[in-house]
């Protein structure tokens, strides 16, 4: 179903990734603490854009380098060590303009996409037993809405809208989960919506799947699933059966190697189950998920990744794995998506894999489809030992396991507008 395009070596262990909403971009995230801005091949053959160069206090490095793979090239935009610690979440605005960062430096930073110039940060909040606190996952949920996981369970919510002379202080805190918030997806909005954003969202954390409402707060938690979940997708679009399905799922990938199926508004406990790693492997959790485009492919697909550097293409209806690709030999996939071209971009380990389409595959997995009817189920080391100690224990554990260890940077700071802040250091 897909072919392997190119691949870029990155110079540190792959920690977070982020696609661009409008542009074949890439943001990832390093245990350096380096964020980069990776410029993916374009398949109607346009050049990447020149950048002006700018001065960013974070170590700008505006000197790209470019990776080839036959006809094809990944540039890099910019390159800065943007945090002290590792990088451990990355994620744009909704029009692509912002691209915000936290890492173990419990800071959350705010940059333009395009240069890399840092214009806002703020300090992660302290936990519920006024602990220092670390990141684990950032999503903009609306031009006005920015939400920040945390590894004590948080979700702090921040209103971008709010006037001049703000302070750090998120507009509202929530505490779905017990363990760190594994995963966060939007639940898209319905037909009276005028915003056209959403206002609710899934996320996981430990073995529990939760819901939560901008407005009301948290409005449904599932049963214990006995089952770390890792991430999770929404899918819409299926087959509507009355009485029984809505045509709209959230997928859930967990640490036994198994997706699990939930139907949207029955929160309780999962409906399905589909295994796509065996629990005798000792790398099957399952690390990342991404719907499929519709244009790609015949059907409904899911791409999951999983912690043996497998990535499992699975078709949601008959609820079978219909192909597999290899993103590492030793390394997890730690991230999936598509871009606007609708390529398949997975990072993890010391690479990040773009895939696209390979239509002479087609014919090939139809077949297998109906025979197979039965098959259900720049390396840079820290001038300070410790923070170079701290990455070296983080980039020991997969997703799965990975240790919760943070970096206190010193002093404070204070937000102005729109996240804007003056006397940045």
């Amino acid at each position: 179903m897909f072919e392997n395009l190119c691949t870029f070596p990155l110079s540190s262990h792959l920690f977070a990734q982020a696609l661009h909403p409008s542009q074949t971009v890439l943001a990832v995230g390093l245990a350096s603490g380096h964020v980069e801005s990776l410029r993916l091949p374009s398949a109607t053959g346009g050049d990447p854009s020149d950048d002006d160069e700018n001065n960013d206090d974070d170590e700008m490095d505006m000197n790209t380098s470019v990776i080839s793979s036959g006809t094809s090239t990944i540039e890099t935009e910019w390159r800065t060590r943007r945090h002290h610690g590792s990088c451990r979440t990355l994620a744009y605005s909704t029009d692509g303009e912002a691209l915000f960062s936290s890492g173990t430096d419990s800071l959350v930073k705010a940059a333009s996409s395009q240069t890399g110039q840092v214009f806002a940060k703020i300090a992660v909040p302290q936990s519920p037993n006024l602990r220092e606190d670390a990141p684990c996952l950032l999503h903009a949920l609306s031009p006005q809405t920015l939400i920040l996981a945390t590894d004590s369970a948080a979700l702090h919510v921040y209103d971008l809208r709010q006037p001049n002379s703000i302070s750090s202080k998120p507009a509202q805190t929530y505490l779905p989960h017990d363990d760190y918030i594994t995963s966060l997806i939007p639940l898209p909005p319905n037909a009276s919506s005028t915003s056209g954003f959403s206002k609710q969202w899934v996320s996981t954390g430990g073995t529990t799947l939760a819901v939560t409402d901008l407005r009301k707060g948290i409005i449904s938690q599932s049963e214990d699933q006995e089952e770390e979940l890792m991430c999770s997708v929404f899918v819409g679009g299926l087959s509507v059966k009355p009485g029984r399905s809505t045509g709209e799922k959230v997928i859930v990938g967990d640490g036994s190697g198994v997706l699990t199926l939930w139907e949207r508004g029955i929160w309780d406990d999962q409906q399905e189950r589909i295994r796509i790693a065996t629990r005798n492997n000792n790398s099957c959790s399952i690390e990342s998920i991404a719907v499929v485009p519709d244009d790609v492919g015949d059907g409904k697909h899911i791409v999951a990744g999983i912690e043996d550097g497998k990535i499992a293409i699975v078709k949601i209806g008959p609820n079978k794995i219909v192909s597999t690709l290899q993103h590492d030999e030793l390394e997890g996939v730690m991230a999936l998506g598509f871009d606007v071209e609708d390529r398949l971009i997975s990072g993890g380990g010391l690479n990040v894999k773009v895939w696209q389409e390979n239509y002479s595959s087609d014919i090939t997995e139809d077949e297998e489809d109906d025979d197979d009817d039965d098959d259900d189920d720049d390396s840079t080391s820290s001038s300070d030992g410790e923070e170079t100690k701290l990455q070296d224990k983080d980039i020991s554990h997969s997703r799965k396991s990975r240790t919760k260890i943070i970096t206190i940077a010193d002093g404070t700071m204070n937000a102005h507008g729109i996240l804007k802040l003056q006397g940045l250091d």
